[in-house]
């Protein structure tokens, strides 16, 4: 609170209440082993939330451009620092390696407040987080590698035994790990279990990465690399994770950096200082250069470039690991290769090159935020958004599935939260039933609490529920409406059931009617189909942005199955407002075949259609219940009948073109006379 008030980055007044508290100042604390164990699960969880919120796919996509910072960041500094040591500090090779390795290292330790501005998914901030992970890596083989050569008479054996345990490590995270994540999540919906769960996972992925010889920073990463797209962004347990991380474990980490650094060694001769300058000099210019130059090379902005270097910048965990490894390695009886000086050198340079990186971080942060509120802001005022997001919940079993639908497909910039309503059928018992929906509602409103997530809620008594609905729509000005669905077949052959055709005549704004089998987290892949001519309805951009947003949030692959004019427009939207999104447009001319397609049960199947006397409306549209319910049983169904031209609720003329009932006279006509045959 005081840094706040100062207009310094609360990390560095953690960092400095650990040089108060700690055993070299007031000696408040001592730094035992609660600190060391905590501070470790502190490092762990800044390199997990740092994968977890990261965008996987652009990684994928731009693995070039992180392997060419993380060479970058790692080589410029590592060049200098050589050059440095041998010049002026007159080291020996292996200690000139040794030193060069720990300058090329750096520590995230400036990500909280990424984090607390929400730009863990700028392209920056990626590529910053992966290089760091690169650089480390490099710096950790070269440790290593002398490492061995003072310990290891067998080198080769030493390196291939060492290869084997990394590749045997990748082989059970990527195999073994998403497997095992997604058969868990679907069966175990438990807040806490999930959160142990994922705590386990990262334990593990980290111990793991020790008994093969790295570091565990490295292990917490990958974990959160897997974990990634089974935590969507906006659910309950990523904001579980992100606050225990920011309000326990990562303070526990930078206090006990804190306590770390004894001001006592500034005074120990002009040797320390002369390390300290080196360090600092050398290792701020190097990620300096690195950072700037990739910006340059990339044709990033300048702030990008402030950015990579102020979250580059920092060097604590990885330096104290390395200079550790130095301070056991005994050149001669009594001698080692690192010794206290240097150490009291690196503890200083902590102390630094801290400061450094959160004030650039913290004002490069801001200037990013500025930018995106200003376009955000723009892009307003061009194209007004009257996005209202409508809930009708009728159980407990749906309410989960559809405020996290919402949740995902909503607009979190405009800030206008979500509309959860339950209508009661007003009869002997409508007492009970609205006493259970206020409890869901209620229920509803914690879970929403937990996704940081506006939400409104409302009872209401009628005496017709589809009636209700449509009133409440009407009420709140709503844009669109996702209701559940609890089969896709009713008594009556190819009906959706009264309410919700009830809800299709109604109303001619988009209304997603949803069958949700599993959890969300799981779905490996979005299948969408797409009729003929569904560009020409007035919703189209609609559907795609609710769909691109929803395949952002659970970081997997959406399929559009169309032809034509429509899967060129799709194709221009996804790449000019969702480049990140990863898509496939296969060819499907016959959308009245769903049947034909390979949909797997881990898929989440949408299917655009239309209601009737529309533009994109097709006779087929009729059997879909009746398909859906013989053809994917078990499959999660999203059912999507646009926005579309028409007269307002309640402004029917007799001079309206086409009817809106749900069968047509003809229809019933002809399926008079089939039979009769």
């Amino acid at each position: 609170m005081v840094m706040r008030r100062l207009r310094i980055p609360h990390i560095i007044g953690m960092i400095l209440a650990g040089v108060v508290i700690g055993p070299h100042a007031a000696n408040v604390l001592d730094r035992d082993s609660s600190f060391e164990i905590f501070g470790q699960v502190g490092l762990y969880y800044i390199m997990f939330l740092a994968a977890l919120e990261m965008d996987t796919r652009a990684l994928v996509k731009n693995v070039g451009k992180y392997l060419m910072f993380g060479i970058a960041t790692f080589l410029i500094p590592f060049i200098l620092a050589w050059g440095a040591s041998r010049m002026f500090l007159h080291y020996t090779p292996q200690q000139s390696l040794l030193f060069s390795a720990l300058l090329s290292s750096n520590t995230l330790i400036a990500y909280p407040i990424i984090s607390r501005y929400g730009l863990g998914r700028k392209k920056s901030v990626s590529l910053s987080v992966g290089g760091s992970m690169i650089a480390l890596l490099l710096s950790l083989i070269i440790v290593a590698g002398i490492a061995t050569s003072f310990e290891d008479d067998d080198v080769v054996m030493a390196w291939s035994l060492f290869a084997i345990k990394i590749i045997a490590f990748g082989v059970v995270m990527i195999l073994f790990v998403p497997r095992l994540t997604r058969v868990f999540l679907r069966y175990y919906s438990d807040s806490v279990t999930q959160f142990i769960y994922v705590l386990g996972i990262m334990f593990l992925s980290s111990a793991l990465a020790e008994v093969c010889g790295i570091e565990g920073v490295l292990g917490a990463f990958i974990a959160g690399l897997i974990m990634n797209r089974y935590i969507p962004h906006v659910s309950p347990l990523m904001n579980r994770i992100e606050f225990v991380g920011n309000a326990l474990f990562i303070p526990y980490f930078l206090i006990g950096v804190g306590m770390l650094i004894d001001i006592k060694t500034m005074y120990h001769g002009i040797k320390t200082w002369q390390i300290v300058g080196i360090m600092v000099i050398v290792g701020t210019i190097g990620k300096a250069l690195a950072a700037y130059l990739t910006s340059w090379v990339l044709h990033m902005k300048k702030n990008d470039g402030t950015m990579i270097f102020g979250l580059t910048s920092a060097h604590a965990a990885g330096a104290i690991a390395i200079i550790m490894v130095g301070m056991r390695l005994e050149t001669a009886p009594g001698k080692y290769l690192m010794d206290n000086g240097i150490l009291n050198g690196v503890v200083i340079m902590i102390l630094i090159t801290c400061i450094i990186s959160g004030m650039v971080t913290e004002s490069a942060a801001r200037r990013t935020a500025l930018e995106d509120k200003r376009e955000d802001d723009s892009a307003e005022t061009t194209d007004a958004d009257d996005e209202k997001i409508l809930l009708p919940v009728k159980s407990e079993a749906s309410a989960e599935h559809l405020l996290d639908l919402g949740a995902m497909m909503c607009n979190h910039s405009l800030n206008r939260g979500l509309i959860a309503l339950n209508v009661v059928y007003d009869d002997a018992d409508s007492g009970v039933h609205q006493r259970e929906g206020r409890i869901m509602l209620e229920r509803m409103m914690k879970q929403a609490a937990g996704m940081d997530v506006r939400i409104q809620t409302q009872s209401r008594l009628a005496s017709n529920v589809a009636n209700g609905i449509v009133h409440a729509f009407k009420e709140y000005d709503a844009s669109e409406l996702i209701v559940g669905c609890n089969g896709f077949e009713s008594p009556r052959a190819n009906s959706l059931g009264n309410t919700l055709d009830s809800l299709i005549s109604q109303l001619n704004r988009q209304i997603i009617i949803t069958r949700i089998f599993r959890p969300l987290n799981t779905i490996r892949m979005i299948d969408v189909v797409v009729p003929q001519k569904a560009e020409y309805e007035q919703g189209f951009y609609r559907w795609a942005e609710r769909l691109a947003r929803l395949s952002e949030n659970l970081s997997c692959r959406m399929t559009f199955h169309c032809s034509g004019r429509s899967a060129q427009m799709i194709a221009n939207y996804m790449a000019h407002r969702h480049a990140d999104v990863t898509f496939t447009i296969e060819e499907f001319t016959s959308s009245d075949n769903i049947q034909e397609l390979n949909i797997k049960e881990d898929h989440l199947l949408v299917l655009v259609v239309a209601r009737r006397g529309t533009l994109s409306y097709s006779s087929h549209f009729e059997k879909l219940p009746t398909v859906i319910s013989q053809t994917y049983p078990q499959h999660s169904i999203l059912m999507l009948f646009p926005d579309q031209y028409g007269l307002p609720i309640d402004e029917i003329t007799f001079t309206a073109p086409l009817a809106q009932d749900e069968k047509s006279g003809w229809a019933i006509l002809r399926r008079f006379f089939t039979k009769r045959k």
